[in-house]
Protein backbone atom coordinates (compact mmCIF):
# COMPACT_ATOMS: atom_id res chain seq x y z
CA UNK A 1 0.00 0.00 0.00
CA UNK A 2 2.78 2.21 0.70
CA UNK A 3 4.32 1.71 -2.39
CA UNK A 4 1.37 2.41 -4.09
CA UNK A 5 1.22 5.77 -2.98
CA UNK A 6 4.41 6.39 -3.97
CA UNK A 7 4.00 5.30 -7.03
CA UNK A 8 1.33 7.43 -7.36
CA UNK A 9 3.03 10.82 -6.01
CA UNK A 10 0.63 10.41 -2.88
CA UNK A 11 3.98 10.74 -0.55
CA UNK A 12 2.02 12.24 2.77
CA UNK A 13 -0.31 9.57 2.53
CA UNK A 14 2.39 7.15 2.33
CA UNK A 15 3.96 8.53 5.41
CA UNK A 16 0.99 8.85 7.21
CA UNK A 17 0.07 4.89 6.40
CA UNK A 18 3.69 3.99 7.11
CA UNK A 19 3.77 5.59 10.89
CA UNK A 20 0.28 4.10 11.62
CA UNK A 21 2.03 0.20 10.18
CA UNK A 22 3.93 -2.06 13.48
CA UNK A 23 5.63 -4.30 11.59
CA UNK A 24 9.19 -5.24 10.86
CA UNK A 25 10.39 -3.86 7.80
CA UNK A 26 11.55 -5.07 4.90
CA UNK A 27 14.49 -3.92 2.47
CA UNK A 28 11.79 -2.66 -0.15
CA UNK A 29 9.62 -0.73 2.37
CA UNK A 30 13.16 0.85 3.84
CA UNK A 31 13.38 1.89 -0.12
CA UNK A 32 10.29 2.96 -0.46
CA UNK A 33 10.39 5.09 2.38
CA UNK A 34 13.18 7.44 1.28
CA UNK A 35 12.06 8.20 -1.78
CA UNK A 36 8.91 9.16 -0.23
CA UNK A 37 10.69 11.43 2.14
CA UNK A 38 13.12 12.45 -0.30
CA UNK A 39 10.16 13.67 -3.21
CA UNK A 40 8.55 15.49 -0.12
CA UNK A 41 11.58 17.07 1.61
CA UNK A 42 9.93 18.90 4.33
CA UNK A 43 10.58 18.79 7.86
CA UNK A 44 7.90 15.77 8.69
CA UNK A 45 9.92 13.85 5.70
CA UNK A 46 13.43 14.91 7.30
CA UNK A 47 12.76 13.48 10.75
CA UNK A 48 10.92 10.29 9.37
CA UNK A 49 13.97 9.45 7.43
CA UNK A 50 16.72 9.95 9.71
CA UNK A 51 14.67 8.09 12.35
CA UNK A 52 14.20 5.56 9.97
CA UNK A 53 17.75 5.41 8.86
CA UNK A 54 19.11 5.49 12.56
CA UNK A 55 16.93 2.26 12.94
CA UNK A 56 17.88 0.64 9.75
CA UNK A 57 19.35 -2.78 10.36
CA UNK A 58 23.36 -2.94 9.32
CA UNK A 59 22.15 -5.79 6.88
CA UNK A 60 20.49 -3.56 4.86
CA UNK A 61 23.32 -0.46 4.50
CA UNK A 62 25.03 -3.34 3.07
CA UNK A 63 22.72 -3.46 0.58
CA UNK A 64 23.43 -0.90 -2.27
CA UNK A 65 19.76 0.00 -3.16
CA UNK A 66 18.75 0.36 0.12
CA UNK A 67 22.24 2.63 1.03
CA UNK A 68 21.82 4.49 -2.76
CA UNK A 69 18.19 5.68 -1.47
CA UNK A 70 19.27 6.57 1.88
CA UNK A 71 22.33 8.51 0.17
CA UNK A 72 19.85 10.65 -2.16
CA UNK A 73 17.04 11.21 0.62
CA UNK A 74 20.03 12.73 2.43
CA UNK A 75 21.33 14.88 -0.16
CA UNK A 76 18.24 16.28 -1.06
CA UNK A 77 17.97 17.55 3.24
CA UNK A 78 21.15 19.36 2.32
CA UNK A 79 23.06 16.34 4.70
CA UNK A 80 25.73 15.61 2.60
CA UNK A 81 27.95 15.03 5.71
CA UNK A 82 25.61 12.33 6.19
CA UNK A 83 25.46 11.20 2.75
CA UNK A 84 29.33 10.83 3.12
CA UNK A 85 29.54 8.96 5.53
CA UNK A 86 27.50 6.00 4.31
CA UNK A 87 29.11 6.80 0.67
CA UNK A 88 32.09 5.68 2.12
CA UNK A 89 30.65 2.96 4.41
CA UNK A 90 30.08 0.97 1.15
CA UNK A 91 32.27 -1.79 0.35
CA UNK A 92 31.19 -2.23 -3.47
CA UNK A 93 30.23 1.10 -4.63
CA UNK A 94 28.30 0.72 -8.31
CA UNK A 95 27.57 3.08 -10.54
CA UNK A 96 24.45 4.00 -8.85
CA UNK A 97 26.50 4.67 -5.45
CA UNK A 98 28.12 6.97 -7.71
CA UNK A 99 25.92 8.52 -9.39
CA UNK A 100 23.91 9.25 -6.22
CA UNK A 101 27.04 11.16 -4.91
CA UNK A 102 27.56 13.40 -7.85
CA UNK A 103 23.82 14.22 -8.61
CA UNK A 104 23.94 14.85 -4.73
CA UNK A 105 26.96 17.19 -4.99
CA UNK A 106 25.64 18.97 -8.18
CA UNK A 107 21.94 19.36 -6.28
CA UNK A 108 23.88 21.11 -3.37
CA UNK A 109 25.42 23.49 -5.66
CA UNK A 110 28.85 21.61 -4.76
CA UNK A 111 30.44 21.55 -7.98
CA UNK A 112 34.16 21.21 -7.39
CA UNK A 113 33.06 18.08 -5.55
CA UNK A 114 30.91 16.95 -7.97
CA UNK A 115 34.19 16.83 -10.30
CA UNK A 116 36.59 15.61 -7.60
CA UNK A 117 34.26 12.15 -6.83
CA UNK A 118 33.76 12.00 -10.98
CA UNK A 119 37.80 11.83 -11.19
CA UNK A 120 38.09 9.02 -8.39
CA UNK A 121 35.39 6.84 -10.47
CA UNK A 122 37.11 4.01 -11.95
CA UNK A 123 34.18 2.03 -13.48
CA UNK A 124 32.59 2.03 -16.62
CA UNK A 125 29.97 5.30 -16.89
CA UNK A 126 26.18 5.03 -17.35
CA UNK A 127 24.27 7.84 -19.83
CA UNK A 128 23.00 9.36 -16.06
CA UNK A 129 25.84 9.82 -14.74
CA UNK A 130 27.51 11.40 -18.22
CA UNK A 131 24.38 13.96 -17.69
CA UNK A 132 25.11 15.05 -14.19
CA UNK A 133 28.74 15.88 -14.80
CA UNK A 134 28.25 17.63 -18.08
CA UNK A 135 25.59 19.55 -15.69
CA UNK A 136 28.48 20.09 -13.08
CA UNK A 137 30.83 21.35 -15.57
CA UNK A 138 28.64 24.02 -17.18
CA UNK A 139 27.96 25.38 -13.85
CA UNK A 140 31.91 25.72 -13.11
CA UNK A 141 32.30 26.36 -16.41
CA UNK A 142 36.46 27.12 -15.23
CA UNK A 143 39.35 25.47 -17.01
CA UNK A 144 38.84 22.08 -14.95
CA UNK A 145 35.65 21.78 -15.61
CA UNK A 146 36.42 22.39 -19.87
CA UNK A 147 39.45 19.70 -19.66
CA UNK A 148 36.81 17.20 -17.64
CA UNK A 149 34.10 17.67 -20.11
CA UNK A 150 36.35 17.47 -23.10
CA UNK A 151 38.07 14.17 -21.69
CA UNK A 152 34.17 12.89 -20.56
CA UNK A 153 33.07 13.91 -24.57
CA UNK A 154 36.44 11.73 -25.96
CA UNK A 155 35.35 8.62 -23.72
CA UNK A 156 31.44 8.46 -24.08
CA UNK A 157 30.62 5.44 -26.31
CA UNK A 158 28.89 5.78 -29.37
Amino acid sequence: MVKGYVGNEMFEKALDLFEEIDIELGDVTYIIVFNACAKLCNDRAMKIGKKLLAKMPENYRNNNITSNSAIDMLMKFGDVESAERMFRSIKAKDIITYGAMVKGYVGNEMFEKALDLFEEIDIELGVVTYTIVFNACAKLCNDRAMKIGKKLLAKMPD
